[in-house]
């Protein structure tokens, strides 16, 4: 059955990016440690046509993550690029190259208008200035019976979350105290979750919740 649902890496204080954010920097300071236990598994190396890595316990959730998948929402910071309108030379194509991992569908939420940028392998980025309702409805459609996956950032997913679209979210918690930066659950509504499943794996806990 289609759902909504998301899959983040989070740190044991909540955040889900360092402080000090910027074009160079999408993650901020100390963000990059939140994905080091997924760094050397082979099912993310493949994810950017690498051979060779680790199987373990996170490998199936990685696998997962893009199981399924018939569309995804990401805001315009994750898409990057930075603020403000769109710059024309060199244009903003995102931080994946020519062939990015969707391989689906990519609705971006954005201020600025833009044409649809068609890449390799399937992945075609279509940009919302409508808001998150109209970014969820072109994405169902195109997802079918596949799932529409928020890819983030943040206050993406906050959006969603306070305006009860998520389904399902998978939580990655990682043993590390960022301090600051960009934290996933706060100024939300009263939201209870209903825990589905835990997998223990090296570096990472990995939690998956139904919204209940």
């Amino acid at each position: 059955m289609s759902k909504v649902r998301f899959d983040i890496s989070l740190s044991l204080d909540g955040f889900m990016a360092g402080p000090d954010q910027s074009v160079e920097n999408p993650i901020g300071a100390g963000g990059m440690a939140l994905f080091e236990w997924a760094f050397p598994l082979a099912a993310f190396r493949a994810l950017q046509g690498r051979r060779g890595g680790e199987v373990n316990a996170s490998t199936p959730v990685v696998e997962e993550r893009f199981a399924n998948a018939g569309a995804y929402i990401l805001g315009r910071n994750m898409f990057g690029g930075g603020p403000g309108p769109w710059p024309e030379e060199p244009p903003w194509n995102g931080w994946w190259g020519d062939d990015p991992p969707y391989h689906a569908p990519v609705f971006v939420l954005t201020h600025h208008a833009r044409e649809p940028l068609p890449m390799l392998g399937g992945t075609s980025f279509t940009f919302v200035t409508g808001g998150i309702e109209p970014a969820l409805e072109q994405a169902r459609v195109a997802a079918g019976d596949g799932d529409v996956v928020i890819g983030g950032g943040a206050a993406t997913i906050r959006q969603y979350l306070a305006a009860g679209n998520v389904d399902e979210l998978n939580v990655s918690l990682v043993p590390i105290l960022i301090g600051r930066g960009e934290r996933l659950f706060e100024d939300l509504p009263d939201l209870r979750l209903e825990q589905v499943r835990v997998v223990e794996a090296p570096g990472v806990t990995h939690v998956r919740y139904r919204v209940a």
